[in-house]
């Protein structure tokens, strides 16, 4: 497939063409269905697949293992029972203070504006959050805004879901105009994996619209190889830099899909061509349904000590667990928290 067929698309074609059969998908890559173990039909049933033809387009084909495809395809281990692996790892149901608001921190807190994502990662922290329940409406926006102001410390809200980059322009500006009109937020970060999956996602409105707030605006991108970070990727996230948004990469250590030192440096690298400063690499939530990406505590510290051999400062992504309850994500590296 060649993605420069993607490249002329609008944003909303793309994310309204999604592939949500696998069958589709081993096609498209030219894999045998044999690939999809019985089990994994089951998988589909309990968390959709949906994966941009974009994202697909940077897949090898006739490669199983293709570290892009091991991210969304469905598998027969997501149905085991593993002791520890639970449907909320990051204890956001006590977290979650009204619709839409999460609160865990003390001077920033979350807003899940959307339960929908370009992508379905079969990792994801959140597969079994409730979002229906907790969608923010319009008229929730008076209790958010109170809610805030009563929290003096807070001076950043980050968005997040779901993705809030599925949002059109219109509903994304709508959410930061009334964030701008409270005087004590200064920050607006931003957490989205769709530039990576649907690069044309930053069109002209999102890039003026965010170029022109009052607010600092950090926007989290979220790559976990440099596979997946082509050339026209690389080029619509400079289009940010270049107006003074700070975006950021976060990363989540997956088995068999970038538990390598060598793979991990080589994102770095990749990600700074592109202006991107490499931010967090998460150790894998122990989500229900995400046991076969787990990597071995020994493992982890061995990877990371190579990569800090290999990199400039920097480029070295800070490793990192979050834990239920704590106040502040916990680094690891040669720390007895695994």
């Amino acid at each position: 497939m060649i993605n420069y067929l993607f490249q002329e698309q609008n944003w909303q074609t793309q994310l309204s063409d999604l592939i949500t059969d696998p069958q589709e998908l081993l096609e498209t890559l030219e894999l045998s269905q044999e690939q999809l173990l019985s089990g994994a039909i089951l998988a589909v049933d309990q968390f959709r697949l949906r994966v941009p033809r974009a994202f697909v387009g940077k897949m090898q084909k006739g490669n199983p293992l293709d570290p892009l495809l091991l991210q969304v395809l469905p598998h027969h281990l997501e149905l085991e029972e593993h002791a520890g692996f639970v449907t909320d790892p990051l204890g956001e149901e006590q977290a979650n203070q009204q619709p839409g608001v999460l609160h865990k921190y003390k001077s920033r807190f979350l807003l899940t504006l959307t339960g929908a994502c370009a992508i379905h990662c079969r990792y994801c922290f959140r597969r079994h959050f409730p979002y229906q329940e907790n969608l923010p409406k319009n008229d929730d926006w008076p209790n958010i805004k109170q809610y805030i102001e009563e929290q003096p410390d807070i001076n950043e809200v980050i968005l997040s879901g779901g993705d809030p980059l599925t949002l059109s322009n219109r509903k994304l500006k709508v959410w930061i105009e009334r964030l701008e009109s409270l005087p004590q937020i200064k920050f607006l970060r931003i957490h989205s994996r769709v530039p990576i999956v649907i690069p044309n996602r930053v069109d002209e409105e999102l890039v003026s619209i965010l170029k022109n707030s009052r607010l600092r605006i950090i926007l989290v991108v979220h790559s976990n190889h440099a596979s997946e970070l082509d050339d026209f990727t690389c080029s619509q996230l400079q289009q940010l830099v270049k107006c003074g948004i700070t975006v950021l990469n976060q990363a989540v250590l997956l088995k068999g899909v970038n538990d390598s030192a060598d793979v991990l440096v080589e994102l770095s690298y990749r990600l700074f061509d592109a202006g991107i400063m490499p931010y967090y690499l998460h150790v894998l939530d122990k989500v229900k349904g995400a046991h076969h990406f787990d990597t071995p505590a020994k493992n982890i510290d061995l990877i990371y000590k190579k990569v800090l051999e290999n990199l400039p400062g920097y480029l070295v992504p800070k490793l990192v667990r979050e834990i239920a309850g704590e106040k502040n994500k916990t680094p690891l590296f040669g720390a007895s928290t695994f």
